[in-house]
């Protein structure tokens, strides 16, 4: 009878071992996934005519969702403020153009990169910067070069230039009007954006579009989330391998792709 007592007891205590790892499991899996992104770089991060979170990166997020089987909610945050928000446990993840960074890396865990792309100049026609322009020609005296703060622009600037005059914004919009109204000679960022800007302002900028450095994109999360760093990794392989990535560049990105391969510039996910 004592035998028996403990064969039900062990029983009975597998059994509610496993409903607590199934309840916990459930609960994770309708537990929103909480993605941090500022939605003010569009075709990537951008709020549509509705009002609502929309681009790349809100697609990517809620792929990423259903692969996980949980609801996604954005929270738009400032730039400079996600990976504070990230550590703090307002959000779960960072999907918002961010660049893969040894600096970052020191504060927070980042994915598999999902696309690669390169700095880049968005230069005045009266800058005297031209096509052939080496990453020197931008560090003499008397230039004046924008960048946004909180970017790999700024840090490049930072390590690069020390001649020239760097002038550091908060926002893309405020950089190219700077170059657009000849106050500077050129503006840092990346190819996809240098690109947009000068389809918005052709008479008065140029675009330099090979890179001063190649970079990568990924997905932030904080350092001791390792098996969501598993799903995050397995889901960009497997939306990689379906043609997710190469289907998001043709819906938002058609034009600059087209123009990239014309110009025989490297641009993929």
């Amino acid at each position: 009878m004592r035998r028996l007592a403990l064969v039900t007891l062990a029983l009975l205590l597998t059994a509610v071992s496993c409903k607590r790892k199934e309840t916990t499991e459930t609960a994770t899996a309708f537990k929103p996934l909480v993605v941090g992104m500022e939605l003010a770089y569009p075709p990537f991060e951008t709020i549509n005519s509705q009002g609502a979170p929309a681009g790349v990166s809100v697609d990517l997020a809620g792929a990423l969702g259903e692969y996980l089987h949980r609801p996604v909610r954005i929270e738009n945050i400032p730039f400079t403020g996600l990976i504070p928000s990230l550590l703090t446990g307002k959000i779960d993840l960072i999907i918002s153009s961010m660049t893969d960074t040894p600096g970052r890396e020191k504060t927070i865990a980042f994915s598999d990169p999902y696309l690669s792309i390169g700095l880049a100049v968005l230069a005045g026609t009266k800058s005297g910067l031209t096509g052939t322009m080496k990453p020197g020609d931008l560090d003499q005296p008397g230039r004046t070069l924008a960048v946004r703060q909180g970017t790999t622009a700024q840090a490049w600037a930072a390590d690069h230039l020390k001649e020239a005059k760097v002038l550091v914004l908060d926002k893309e919009s405020s950089a190219v009007m700077e170059v657009v109204q000849g106050k500077a000679d050129g503006f840092l960022y990346d190819q996809m954006s240098v690109w947009k800007n000068h389809q918005e302002h052709p008479a008065e900028t140029i675009t330099l579009l090979q890179p001063l450095q190649r970079e990568s994109w990924a997905i932030g999360m904080r350092p001791d989330e390792k098996e969501l760093r598993e799903q995050v990794n397995a889901f960009i392989k497997v939306f990689r391998a379906s043609g997710g990535f190469e289907r998001l560049g043709d819906r938002y990105l058609k034009d600059q792709k087209e123009a990239f391969a014309k110009a025989s510039i490297p641009f993929y996910f």
